[in-house]
């Protein structure tokens, strides 16, 4: 992929589109998934929500618009599939999607598909805590290692906004994981 331009149009191209989309799934598919399963914690759901976020980037691809990087755009399609896929569950459930975050957390040390220790298992427990958005911040910046300017562009909201909601995410995790 020498040209991301050259790449988006060969992905809106009809003759090139099926090649070029199976080379972005080769580019993106480990990145957002586990980007999706730091928000849905479970391997199954992560798999369906990636499942559904390449499904809308196929069927939406030509109405891209190259406004941002392309990784971005996959980025934002697959966070809007997490969150609505977590709010579906917790309303089934009748529950809140934190209850039901938690409740995943919880159950993550039998998931046989977490390969985590039990410091991962605690961190994992200290960010489920957080407001949903200081998750995403906190998941996107610390262990995604994006910019604020690219998360900003994701999310929506301003640098500022995000640097201060990540900031506020490390001081409640540091004072989680220091609470025995």
């Amino acid at each position: 992929m020498n040209n991301e331009s050259d790449f988006i149009l060969r992905l809106q191209n009809l003759k090139s589109k099926d090649a070029a989309f199976r080379e972005l799934l080769s580019l993106y598919k480990e990145r957002l998934y586990w980007h999706i399963r730091k928000i849905v914690i479970s391997h199954h759901d992560a798999d369906d929500v990636l499942q559904n976020t390449f499904i809308k980037v196929f069927r939406s691809i030509d109405k891209f618009k190259g406004d941002s990087k392309l990784y971005s755009w996959l980025y934002r399609i697959a966070t809007n599939e997490s969150i609505t896929h977590l709010n579906k569950k917790a309303r089934r459930l009748q529950t809140t999607s934190q209850e039901y975050q938690t409740n995943a957390i919880n159950n993550l040390k039998s998931d046989v598909y977490f390969e985590g220790n039990a410091i991962q298992l605690k961190l994992q427990k200290a960010i489920a805590t957080l407001p949903q958005k200081q998750q995403l911040v906190f998941n996107m910046r610390y262990f995604d290692d994006l910019k604020y300017k690219e998360i900003a562009h994701i999310l929506e909201t301003s640098e500022g906004a995000l640097k201060a909601s990540y900031h506020i995410a490390v001081k409640k995790i540091e004072k989680y994981l220091t609470v025995d």
